[in-house]
């Protein structure tokens, strides 16, 4: 029992932390040098161990170790400074929700503007593959 309780705490932690980094990484990662770029990219993108990383760019893993670190912080002050991607959530919060509303409305109305409506919403959805989820 004890095992499986340390396994969800680490991995609940370390798991939410890679999932932060990896968003940050896919908006900011352009303002990588071209080196952080490949380490993290192997690391996270690759699965690599840190071992593997530093064999494979002849350094040792302390220094991969530490070049993670730093791109850490570094994407999380080019966050904290320009705020991208938490416009990005707030803006897909938002949508989503506008969208719950449009959805209910046009299942209460039930007529052939309402359906025209849906089709054309539908085909844009489509088109920027948006993956709606129907609840009831």
């Amino acid at each position: 029992m004890l095992d499986r309780l340390v396994f969800i705490v680490y991995n609940s932690g370390t798991m939410k932390d890679d999932l932060n980094f990896l968003r940050l990484w896919d908006m900011y990662s352009p303002l990588l040098t071209a080196t952080q770029r490949e380490i993290t990219d192997l690391y996270f993108n690759y699965d690599l161990s840190l071992g593997e990383i530093a064999e494979q760019k002849g350094v040792s893993r302390q220094s991969v170790s530490d070049c993670l670190g730093k791109c850490r912080r570094q994407l999380e002050k080019y966050e904290e400074k320009l705020g991208f991607l938490q416009t990005l959530t707030d803006l897909s919060r938002e949508y989503s929700a506008y969208m719950t509303e449009v959805t209910r409305f046009i299942k209460e109305q039930d007529s052939p503007k309402s359906r025209a409506l849906k089709e054309k919403l539908d085909a844009v959805h489509k088109e920027f593959g948006v993956e709606i989820i129907e609840t009831e």
